[in-house]
């Protein structure tokens, strides 16, 4: 863990959060301090941490230990006039508001620019993460995971990519939640370009947050980073679907690594996207079975609820759509399966399909599959196939 003496009170350094838009010299020079710390040694944490500690005062960024600074002073003045200009604020691992779980990650990032709410970074924190290219049958359980966390008080942690990422920040979001995204890009970058007004309402109800300097686009090598304080900010990680190589399981192992729990949504054994989590629930990851089952994995209350009850009949549903709704509740069929199945006029099979579509009750996989959409009550992970 990396430890730092206590400032003084009125010490010129001792700023715990760096506000951009502050007229204090003393801050806005204490902010270019730790953002070209940040540039020259920031992809290098730990040797930012060593020239940290052997500074007089190690609150103060001003030394690089002989290491030629990165930024120019108009590069600098431009990088403080782009975290204003996003809402972004500083905060350096000497903070007091600094996570304390990352202060035990070896590597933990020496600055972190953060977005929305620096108080969201602490507290009761379990991260959702998954594969990109997801099963219609896991992003609206990423969804359901995200919406009943965020109902029990957690703040939900992923890392804004495509798939089960965005499923799980967009539940957070419907239950008038909090959700905290970080980030593989610096600031001034959104990735993906169309998770923009996504990043906005995140930033709104909780935070958004990157280790890397204004102007890092978002490339390969910077994504293992960013699992890192995923996993590290967390008690908890959950994967839901995942490839057998994908970013999720190298959450999984920085978790471990981390000394935090790890839980994971088993799947079919011969779906592609269920091979990850399957595997980490071999090797003694938590299973989970339903939405219950996380909440009492987590220690957290179980809310009292009505059983679901299927409205098929309320929304002008024949008896072809609940048959086609009670086949696909065993299981994801493709369309001769279920045909096969239901032995009707397949002329008429279209036509339910197409009623239970055009309801929401029925989606198309990515494998072409019908699958039958999750009612928002509670939800069993076995409904249906992935």
């Amino acid at each position: 863990m990396f430890l730092f003496p206590q400032a003084k009170h009125g010490a010129s350094t001792a700023f715990e959060v760096l506000d951009p838009s502050s007229a204090d010299p003393n801050e806005r020079n204490a902010l270019r301090d730790w953002l070209q710390l940040q540039a020259t040694l920031g992809l290098s944490p730990q040797d930012a941490l060593a020239c940290l500690r052997r500074a007089k005062n190690p609150r103060d960024a001003r030394t690089l230990s002989g290491v030629p600074p990165k930024l120019s002073a108009k590069r600098l003045d431009a990088a403080i006039a782009t975290l204003k200009q996003r809402g972004y604020r500083a905060l350096p691992i000497t903070s007091q508001r600094y996570p304390a779980p990352l202060l035990a990650v070896p590597d933990a990032p020496p600055l972190l620019l953060v977005a929305g709410d620096i108080g969201r970074l602490t507290g009761s924190l379990v991260a959702i993460v998954g594969a990109r290219a997801a099963t219609v049958y896991g992003l609206e359980l990423a969804r359901s995971l995200g919406r009943s966390l965020a109902e029990s008080g957690v703040t939900v942690v992923s890392g804004l990519a495509r798939g089960i990422d965005a499923a799980a920040h967009r539940g957070a979001l419907e239950a008038g939640g909090v959700t905290l995204a970080v980030q593989a890009c610096g600031p001034d970058r959104i990735y993906p370009a169309e998770h923009r007004g996504l990043a906005g309402q995140i930033a709104e109800r909780g935070a958004l947050m990157t280790e890397l300097p204004v102007g890092t686009p978002p490339r390969p090598p910077y994504f293992p980073l960013r699992n890192r304080l995923i996993s590290g900010l967390c008690s908890c990680i959950i994967v839901v679907e995942a490839r057998e190589k994908s970013g999720s399981l190298i959450t999984a192992r920085h978790a471990l690594d981390q000394g935090r729990d790890v839980m994971a949504v088993p799947g079919p054994i011969t779906a592609p996207t269920s091979r990850g989590p399957n595997r980490l629930i071999r090797d003694g990851a938590t299973p989970i079975l339903d939405m219950d089952d996380a909440l009492e994995s987590l220690g957290l209350p179980i809310p009292n609820t009505e059983p679901v009850v299927c409205d098929e009949d309320r929304t002008g549903l024949g008896s072809g759509g609940r048959a086609i709704l009670n086949v696909l509740s065993r299981g994801a069929l493709s369309r001769d399966e279920l045909g096969r199945k239901l032995r009707g006029d397949p002329r008429q099979l279209d036509l339910d399909l197409m009623d239970l579509q055009l309801h929401g009750r029925v989606h198309t996989d990515r494998d072409g599959r019908m699958v039958k959409a999750m009612d928002r009550g509670k939800t069993r992970t076995g409904e249906s196939g992935a």
